[in-house]
């Protein structure tokens, strides 16, 4: 097992998986480089936190480090957001306002989402990267820069290359030193692992101790595909965390939404059932598990008032109190 230094915040990297184990020796490898860096992986695999290692593992650790995600940026934006404008540029130019290159200078610029950058912007983003000087809108004069390049995708860039949206020289430019993450479901080592990290943080930011987890669920967890990845697991625990009342993290804990979106596994049959559970699963069992779940999630939701509660189910309060005694609800 590799772990690597505090991140941002709480953030640890640490992976069973041998692929994973890969990807870590090799940002060791070049720790001292200064070549730009092409993370790639679907929505969710932790580019951002990687890019962050990077920076935290390379000589400018002391210096800034800046992200920007390309994909929230409008075409008419990126441009005053990357590069920088002078006062009277245009209308509301009031006063010369640097941009993203120019407050990572000394440090990392991390451009996540590089996809998302139209064509009218490649051409002036290659030419930052080849000569390292930016252009102000409606300055006279470049500006030299001192930056380490990390960029970030969730496509393929060559396949972009070739549909013709994606600059191939900007593409070399940017693929020096190429990092390919996995996603979860080709590393379920990791999955009971993360997990369990991230139930302890979200338990511990209501100041509650984590609960156990049933082998069930466990199952569960790992055959799921994570589409979302890191970022749905993540997710999934903290809802476990604001709507687990029954003292133990089961099936009735998960999201109904996320129930349904898990669905079945490739062969049809439900994942609670195609679960390797040490005891068959009674639909009663589960049903009330689910029950459990959402009443709980209602009350804790409105601090306890049974009757907003009631509300929020689309029930009656006496019948609110019906179900109460029979899932043994402690409110």
């Amino acid at each position: 097992m590799l772990t690597t230094p505090s991140l941002a915040d709480d953030t640890v990297i640490t992976s069973h998986s041998p692929r994973m184990q890969a990807v870590l020796d090799f940002l060791r490898v070049i720790h001292n480089s200064e070549s730009t860096v092409l993370i790639t992986g679907e929505s969710g695999t932790g580019k951002d936190v990687t890019a962050r290692l990077i920076h935290n593992w390379s000589p400018r650790s002391r210096q800034p480090f800046v992200p920007v995600s390309c994909a929230l940026l409008s075409e008419s934006l990126i441009e005053s957001e990357l590069f920088g404008y002078e006062r009277g540029a245009f209308t509301d130019a009031i006063r010369d306002k640097p941009g993203r290159f120019e407050l990572a200078d000394g440090g990392t610029l991390f451009l996540d989402d590089i996809d998302d950058v139209p064509l009218s912007m490649q051409v002036k983003l290659l030419r930052v990267l080849q000569n390292r000087t930016v252009d102000r809108i409606g300055g006279c004069a470049a500006i030299p820069i001192d930056v380490r390049i990390v960029a970030g995708t969730k496509h393929d860039l060559r396949k972009m290359v070739e549909a013709g949206t994606f600059r191939e020289d900007l593409f070399h430019r940017l693929n020096v030193l190429p990092v390919p993450l996995p996603p979860l479901r080709e590393r379920r080592e990791d999955v009971e692992m993360l997990a369990t990290h991230f139930l302890a943080r979200s338990f511990a930011a209501q100041r509650e101790p984590p609960p156990a987890v049933t082998d069930t669920l466990r199952q569960i967890f790992l055959q799921y595909a994570w589409p979302g990845n890191i970022r749905e697991l993540e997710n999934v625990c903290e809802r476990i965390a604001q709507t687990c009342v029954c003292g133990t993290v089961r099936i009735g804990c998960i999201p109904a939404t996320l129930l349904l979106r898990i669905g079945a596994d490739a062969g049809g049959t439900p994942v609670v059932l195609a679960a390797r559970a040490p005891q068959p699963i009674a639909l009663d069992d589960w049903l009330r598990h689910l029950e459990t779940s959402l009443i709980g999630a209602a009350l804790k939701r409105v601090s306890g008032n049974k009757s907003r509660a009631a509300e929020l189910l689309h029930i009656r309060r006496t019948t609110l109190n019906d179900r109460i005694r029979r899932c043994n609800l402690v409110v």
